[in-house]
């Protein structure tokens, strides 16, 4: 089996006097997650053998998108590469990552052939089309104040809102568990990436957030300014379920404010007048704007200086 770039590569090995199928993805909203590919027979084929991609067939992969072909469960072409492409059955598996990252090699053959297809025939081959689009405007907020230690004012409660977005960086691990013995034909984003993960999500970016602050010393007021730094931390926090079972990452996030509770400003509120006031420096900066202050009051004073 093989695949072969029908815009560069030479097809002269394919034979070409036999029925071909032409497999394309079909048109879907940004909602869907992962879909079958659409099998177009030749024609005058009009008793084609279901379930089998013929030799010669082409394969069209649309921008943003992953296809791989499943071949009785186990995966056995797959590509990240937009184009065209002729399915050779007697060429060695072709793997076009793309920009994925060779690590997709490793998740093909940890996958093995979990994907099962109960009451199909012996011979089965689909084609799976995985959208690779980053997904944004996802919104986030604490329903309820979360405690953080915070570089200046140690342990405060901070509520914070913003939005954040992901996408599909290893659709093989996706495919493998999301369909497992039961494959649908089409998955959507809310079916995967529902409540779930949006609770995880909000649970877990609180964590992020003092990790962030702890390793930038930085106060919590600066925090918009480390948004590629909180999805770094992120994806570590969440690599064991958001990476390793569904082959998702955080690309960003937005934080849109942190807001501390009434009870931790006046905490912040009495720990900056104690610092103002045990520093010398800033007694003395005080001091002249006081002084200054009053000079022009009683240079405005109608009656004189002295009153």
């Amino acid at each position: 089996m093989g695949l072969i770039n029908a815009a560069t590569g030479s097809i002269s090995n394919v034979v070409g006097d036999q029925f071909k199928e032409f497999v394309t993805c079909p048109t879907v909203d940004n909602n869907v997650l992962m879909v079958r590919g659409v099998v177009s027979h030749g024609e005058g084929n009009s008793n084609p053998t279901e379930g089998v991609i013929t030799n010669g067939s082409k394969i069209a992969v649309p921008q943003g998108w992953a296809m791989m072909l499943v071949d009785n469960g186990a995966v056995k072409e797959f590509t990240s590469e937009p184009g065209e492409f002729i399915y050779d059955s007697g060429a060695e598996p072709t793997i076009f990552h793309g920009g994925l990252g060779k690590g997709i090699l490793d998740s093909i053959k940890t996958l093995g052939s979990r994907i099962t297809y109960g009451g199909q025939a012996a011979r089965d081959q689909r084609v799976y089309y995985v959208n690779l689009l980053n997904v944004t405007g996802n919104k986030f907020g604490s329903a309820q104040p979360k405690k953080i230690t915070d570089e200046k004012y140690g342990m405060i409660e901070v509520t914070f809102f913003g939005e954040y977005a992901y996408k599909v960086d290893d659709p093989v691990a996706l495919v493998g568990n999301i369909l497992g013995a039961n494959a649908k034909d089409q998955v959507r984003f809310d079916e995967v990436v529902g409540s779930q993960f949006k609770n995880e999500f909000v649970e877990q970016i609180s964590k992020a957030i003092a990790e962030v602050m702890r390793l930038k010393k930085v106060s919590f007021g600066d925090m918009q300014m480390y948004g590629s730094d909180i999805s770094d931390k992120m994806n570590e926090i969440l690599s064991p379920t958001w990476k390793a079972k569904y082959g998702i990452i955080v690309t960003d996030v937005a934080m849109g404010d942190i807001n501390v509770t009434d009870e931790s400003m006046a905490r912040i509120n009495k720990i900056d007048d104690a610092t103002i006031f045990s520093d010398a420096k800033l007694q003395s900066g005080l001091m002249a704007t006081a002084s200054a202050e009053a000079l022009t009051t009683a240079a405005g004073n109608e009656n004189g200086a002295m009153m």
